[in-house]
């Protein structure tokens, strides 16, 4: 008999949590919009009188890095696009996921029309507003964020500087700053803290004076207080089983974190991904996620490994 937990600490977070419940309320909105409008077809004899069906609701980018909520939500009618695609859309009903936009994609959607449906998080969006701000003040510094190049994130914090940001992801790409003149260290909110540390020390050793070093502990914390409480969870079982999509860094970060306590832990996207040898002389299972993994994907992995199993919770 194995006995499974599912880590209570695991899920979405609040940013995730409100960009799906944004779409989820934008998506019903054009359902009874939908259903209205057949209802009035039924009393409608000229097809020149029928109302028109609602506008779809298109998400700029994938809405959290898992495959599987995107599927949910697009058999809901959730339709993702690139940012060439939304170019071409004119009079349109976009929503910006929690990762946040620069300021171009705004000005695309005054330009072409479209409604903005913002889903930023407020801790992204209070980041931007700190970059763009100490960009503005300080002209002469060099504005450095600590992150994932290419990330949709560190995409949009670049933009507030209108380009010109520094993106690091290590000590070593620390070591191309110019440290004769002032650096403005920021850190993508999803990092983990440990190595944020480093650099922030790498830097204050380097740094000439007159120049002037500052730093910036944008992480948010309600992502990084979860690898502590990861480590404890999946210390306590013989094997973990991590449910994530292959897009999420931070799912990567928290993983790792599990791998460092517990050799016998998993990545899977999903129930079809469990295999036999996860499970082989084990009597205790940790299943987790990272902030993008929903709850009902973890419980169905439960129920995938008690069906094999027949273990209880």
């Amino acid at each position: 008999m194995i006995k499974i937990e599912i880590d209570e600490n695991s899920g979405f977070c609040f940013g995730v949590t409100t960009a799906i419940r944004k779409a989820e309320e934008e998506l019903k909105k054009g359902k009874t919009s939908e259903r209205l409008n057949n209802e009035k077809l039924d009393f409608n004899s000229s097809p020149a009188l029928q109302s028109c069906p609602p506008s779809p609701l298109y998400c700029l980018g994938d809405i959290v890095h898992n495959g599987m909520e995107c599927e949910r939500l697009r058999s809901l009618g959730l339709q993702s696009i690139d940012h060439q695609q939304m170019l071409a859309l004119r009079n349109s009903k976009v929503l910006l996921r929690a990762h946040g936009e620069p300021p171009a994609t705004y000005a695309i959607a005054r330009a072409n029309n479209i409604e903005i449906i913002d889903a930023t998080c407020p801790v992204v969006l209070q980041l931007q507003r700190r970059i763009r701000s100490e960009y503005e003040a300080n002209p002469e510094a060099q504005i450095v964020i600590y992150g994932k190049p290419g990330h949709a994130e560190v995409l949009g914090l670049v933009g507030q500087t209108e380009g010109h940001a520094i993106v690091l992801s290590s000590t070593e790409d620390a070591a191309r700053l110019d440290f004769s003149r002032p650096i403005r260290l920021f850190s993508q909110t999803t990092q983990p803290l440990a190595e944020f540390k480093k650099i922030v020390s790498f830097i204050r050793h380097h740094i000439q004076a007159p120049a002037t070093f500052e730093s910036f502990d944008t992480i948010c914390r309600q992502v990084s207080n979860r690898i502590p409480s990861m480590v404890e969870f999946a210390s306590r079982h013989d094997a973990v089983i991590f449910v994530c999509g292959k897009k999420s860094s931070n799912g990567r970060v928290l993983f790792n974190a599990c791998l460092s306590v517990n050799p016998r832990s998993y990545f899977v996207e999903g129930p079809q991904d469990i295999a036999p040898h996860m499970l082989s002389g084990i009597t205790t299972l940790g299943i987790c996620g990272a902030t993008s993994t929903p709850k009902w994907l973890m419980e169905q992995c439960r129920e995938e490994v008690r069906s094999r199993c027949h273990g209880d919770s």
